[in-house]
């Protein structure tokens, strides 16, 4: 098994560094919800299907990490999403693999 490490900043301002697998085909939602660092129910709404926005989330270092970039269904559920900034990304569509080692993030408030 093969962990990385990645900070997630929670709702209420406090930072967690977790250990995020990269062999189980998780994304950064499923992380999230994993180490319950939203209140259930408030992430992941759509179960990560693009089709919400509940798990937007500030990336704070994309120079440092290899991200992919948006596909056209994260681009429109982005446009039409609340509190949207240039560095917004859907969790769900943020796969945890070895690239994004050290990624930090913060998610983005509730609407």
């Amino acid at each position: 098994m093969s962990d990385i490490k990645i900070t997630i900043i929670d709702r209420e301002g406090a930072e967690h560094t977790v250990d995020a697998p990269t062999d189980m085909n998780m994304n950064v939602m499923e992380l999230v919800r994993a180490y319950e660092l939203a209140e259930e129910g408030t992430i992941g709404i759509c179960g990560g299907m693009a089709m919400c926005a509940s798990c937007q989330c500030y990336v704070l270092n994309e120079e440092e990490v290899n991200l992919v970039e948006k596909n056209p269904d994260e681009e429109a559920m982005l446009w039409e999403a609340f509190n949207v900034k240039e560095n917004s990304r859907l969790g769900c569509q943020i796969s945890i693999t070895p690239e994004i080692e050290g990624l930090r993030i913060e998610l983005a408030p509730e609407v």
